[in-house]
């Protein structure tokens, strides 16, 4: 099957199994490595993308799914370097391992698109699909807390 989606940016077009999962089409054939495979059922969110603007697990995806839609992964989030809630994870140290991050930076930068002013309990509920065994979430929320900030800044909407 022709598969055609616009993925970060690119254009690309890949004859592949319709069947398979959109993350092994994403990490396999297309060598994007942000999506992670954690469990594989849609329970972790370390599989997260966006599609057409929303957030979706790429492991619960079929790649026939992507055909026609705008894909992007936590690299190509950012338009002149990473994205807002990249640099805040990357500077409150919401970050451990990483292996969840590119997830939880996608989920985020989605939920602060349709609420850019979130409330910690807010940011919680949002992330409550993303599965962290590193940092215990208080940091993360730190850090989508200041992403919200900075983005306000960046719109001239903030101090």
């Amino acid at each position: 099957m022709i598969i055609s989606f616009v993925l970060d940016g690119e254009e690309q077009t890949l004859d592949a199994d319709g069947g398979l999962r959109a993350v092994d089409v994403l990490r396999e054939y297309c060598g994007v490595t942000a999506p992670k495979e954690g469990c594989g059922t849609g329970e972790c969110g370390a599989c997260a993308v966006l599609v057409d603007g929303e957030t979706r697990l790429s492991c619960l995806m079929l790649a026939a799914q992507m055909n026609g839609c705008i894909v992007t992964t936590a690299q190509g989030l950012g338009t002149d370097g990473p994205h807002p809630v990249q640099e805040a994870l990357a500077d409150l140290g919401g970050v451990q391992c990483g292996y969840c991050t590119p997830g939880i930076a996608v989920t985020a930068a989605e939920f602060l698109k349709r609420n850019p002013d979130p409330t910690r309990k807010e940011i919680r509920d949002a992330l409550s699909g993303n599965l962290c065994r590193c940092t215990g979430y208080h940091k993360i929320v730190d850090a989508v807390e200041d992403a919200a900030k900075r983005l306000q800044k960046e719109h001239g909407r903030g101090e």
